[in-house]
């Protein structure tokens, strides 16, 4: 993302959620960070409909309305699955996409697959990846039973 187009999305964070704390302002710049550098490693033709009212950032793909949740394990808490599927609904999605965002190189997935299982997170979102932000590298989770 080019420094012009980062400052003057965050300053529209700043303006728009100007009745959230600073530590909800960043944690909304970290959001608005890693779906552009998603959508630079996966996709570059997804377009970005909506990303500030809700930690659910509205995208679309192919003419496709989806909503792609990120979760950084360290930094954030697991939002309520039922209030994915509402809004889903609510905001005509086609696919819910979780995306566990990681800063360091995975070997082992054995603690997102149990935080899928535990969490239901297949079950209430359509695709599931890690993210490894860094090494711009995406990877498709699935849960075999």
């Amino acid at each position: 993302m080019e420094l012009a187009v980062f400052q003057e999305l965050t300053q529209e964070i700043t303006s728009e959620c100007f009745f959230m704390t600073e530590s909800q302002q960043e944690e909304k710049v970290i959001q608005l960070i890693d779906l552009h550098h998603f959508i630079e490693c996966f996709d570059s033709t997804i377009k970005i409909l909506s990303y500030i009212h809700h930690p659910i950032n509205i995208v679309e793909q192919n003419s496709s309305r989806k909503g792609i949740l990120f979760y950084d394990r360290n930094h954030s808490t697991l939002p309520d699955c039922n209030t994915s599927e509402e809004f889903k609904k609510r905001n005509g999605l086609s696919e819910l996409w979780f995306v566990f965002v990681e800063e360091g190189i995975v070997t082992n997935t054995a603690h997102h697959l149990d935080c899928i299982i535990e969490n239901d997170l297949d079950i209430f979102y359509d695709k599931i990846f890690i993210f490894n932000f860094f090494q711009s590298a995406i990877y498709p989770l699935t849960v075999d039973l």
